[in-house]
Order: structure tokens, then C-alpha cells, then sequence
């Protein structure tokens, strides 16, 4: 396969595109969406399937390997199988992943697994019944821990779980977490609070930098080292306890921003090209489908406006900021 097209100003090489496939969900978590909901998009702007596999189809072309589809919750989406299994056809695509809050993963682990998925990460903020339905505004973790269990059973490896560290709220479970990866190939990845969406005094409130999680270990007497053979790695920094079968990884886009590094394109539930999570900027590309040659184009013109990086951490000191912060919420952009 040729080598990537898509490059940014700063050299940077863009090979990975996160799909958000539907900005509806089932779970309301409190960081994702505010407490009185959210207005969510009606069908007629949500791209199609179809839709969705033109534009990989195009970026295939150009050098994109990976996918990721996201939400909202993206097992909401009525067919996602079949896009798994579309997207999976497609030459010089290597990597489908989902990401998925895991209520409604078990019944499906099976069939997207022959679809074509090849890993998963599933957002699991606590391991206790009653803060999960807390933190969800009503979710059950037991049904997540079934998905989990499905997910090994059918063969999706890695698992990953995504972890949102947030002050005050669940940073008394780092340790079980932890202990997670001792006898399990799953990955734990602890991740900071962003200020998606909301640039607010809760934000700041809850926000707790992940060295904590390297200071804990160190409290418990672990010994960690840092691996860098995990598959789909991404942006986390990974660790593995000496003796365990699994790992942990942290993702500090706040204290310690891997924007250097960073190789993801996003296109939202309505058909917007993201160049970067954080800022404003969006290019709408669903008028362009069905002409190659335009959705290039404006693929190229989101790439030249990205900017180095995304400044996140002079929200958290209340330090002007170089780009204006997106108004959408997680949910909305599919992270």
C-alpha cells in the first residue's frame, strides 16, 4: 500500500480514523452529557452506512488503516454489524476497533467478532454497582462485566478498559483496577478528565492528574515497568506489574498532551470531519460523497488547518487559549 497521504502541517501522519456512528446513547454518563440531556440529532442527519463506508472507502485510498467506530453508543446503531463487516472489506483497511459503554456488547460479541471487529474497548468508570449507577444515571455493571466476558470468550483481543480518573469520585478503585490485570490479558487505561464541551468549575473539581496512578502502585509496593508491546496502543503510555498477564495504560492529554504524536482524523454522526477533538473547527463532508476527488479535498483542507496542539491544560489554569474549544459534548464527537 502507498504510503499516507494525509499530512498535516507538522509532519504528522494520519493513518486512523475514529467513525462516531450515532450520537444517541442508552447511559447518560455525568462527564458525557449534562443532567437534564441532550437534543439529539434527528435520523435524517445522521449519515448512512453507506455513507459512512464511501468516506473509508476514499480514506483507504489515501492511507488510512485503522477505524474506530464510537457513539454516542455505537450498538445503538441498527446494522452495525454489517458496517463492521463493509468497512473490514475494504483494501487497506487492517484494524476495526469499537468503543462501547458494554450494556449491550455480550449479544453481540459473537457476531461482530466474524464481522470483522478486531478489538474493543469498553468504558468501565467503577467496578461498584451503585457508583456505576451513579456515574451512568442508571447503568448495570453486571451486564458490562458480562459483555467482558463474552468479548474473551469469542476471541476479541485485546480488551481495553477505558477508565475516567476523576477526583473524589472513583480514585479510591485504582488499586482494583489494577488487580484486574494480574490474571487477565485485558488492558486497564486510566484517562484524564477533559474539558469537552464543558469548560466548568465541576471539570476542574474533578480533575486529577494520572501520576496518581504511578504513585499508587508505588504506595502497594508494585513494581511497574513501562511495554511498549501492546497492540493499538495509541496514545497511552503502558505498564505492566511484574507477574500479571495484562497491563495498564495512561492517556494524560491534560498534564502531559501526546499531540505530537498524534495520528487521528474524526468524522462525527452528522458528517463532520474533526481535525482535532478539542477545537471548534469542523468541515461538513456529506455533501461531497459520491465525487472522490471532493471528499480529498476537504479532507486535505481539515488536515491544513490543525493546529500543534490542542491546549487543554490552559483551560485547567484558566490561561488564554490560541483557538476557540468545541461547544459539543463527548457524546456528540465520539472522542
Amino acid at each position: 500500500m502507498k504510503p499516507s497521504e494525509l499530512v498535516d502541517a507538522f509532519g504528522r501522519v494520519h493513518d486512523y480514523l475514529r467513525i462516531s456512528v450515532t450520537d444517541r446513547c442508552n447511559l447518560r454518563c455525568v462527564y458525557c452529557m449534562p443532567a437534564d440531556g441532550m437534543v439529539f440529532e434527528p435520523d435524517e442527519n445522521i449519515l448512512s452506512l453507506d455513507e459512512i463506508t464511501e468516506i473509508v472507502r476514499v480514506l483507504a485510498e489515501m492511507g488510512v488503516k485503522k477505524v474506530r467506530l464510537t457513539g454516542g453508543e455505537p450498538l445503538v446503531r441498527k446494522g452495525i454489524e454489517n458496517l463492521v463487516s463493509a468497512i473490514a472489506g475494504i483494501p487497506g483497511i487492517e484494524d476495526i476497533a469499537l468503543t462501547t459503554n458494554g450494556i449491550f456488547l455480550a449479544k453481540k460479541a459473537e457476531k461482530l467478532k466474524a464481522a470483522g471487529l478486531n478489538r474493543v474497548n469498553i468504558s468501565l468508570d467503577t467496578l461498584r454497582a451503585d457508583r456505576f449507577s451513579l456515574i451512568t444515571r442508571g447503568g448495570d455493571v453486571h451486564r458490562v462485566m458480562e459483555s467482558i466476558a463474552a468479548c474473551q470468550q469469542v476471541g476479541i483481543d485485546p480488551i481495553k478498559l477505558n477508565v475516567v480518573l476523576m477526583k473524589d469520585i472513583n480514585d479510591d478503585e485504582i488499586e482494583d483496577f489494577l488487580r484486574l490485570t494480574i490474571d487477565s490479558h485485558i488492558q486497564v487505561r486510566f484517562i484524564e478528565y477533559m474539558p469537552i464541551g464543558h469548560n466548568d468549575m465541576r471539570w476542574k473539581q474533578s480533575y486529577l492528574p494520572l501520576s496518581t496512578v504511578l504513585e499508587r502502585c508505588h504506595q502497594l509496593g508494585w513494581k511497574v515497568t513501562e511495554s511498549h508491546n501492546v497492540q493499538g496502543n495509541g496514545p497511552a503510555q503502558t505498564f505492566r506489574m511484574e507477574g500479571t498477564k495484562g497491563s495498564f495504560g495512561l492517556i494524560h492529554p491534560v498534564s502531559d498532551h501526546f499531540c505530537e504524536t498524534c495520528n487521528r482524523l474524526r468524522l462525527t454522526a452528522d458528517g463532520n470531519i474533526k481535525p482535532c477533538l478539542y477545537w471548534s473547527d469542523e468541515f461538513n463532508v456529506r455533501k461531497c460523497i459520491g465525487d472522490d476527488e471532493a471528499v480529498r479535498q476537504l479532507f486535505f483542507r481539515a488536515l491544513n488547518i490543525k493546529p500543534k496542539n490542542h491546549e487543554m491544560a490552559k483551560a485547567l489554569v484558566d490561561e488564554s487559549q490560541s483557538h476557540v474549544p468545541t461547544g459539543r459534548r463527548m457524546s456528540q464527537i465520539g472522542g
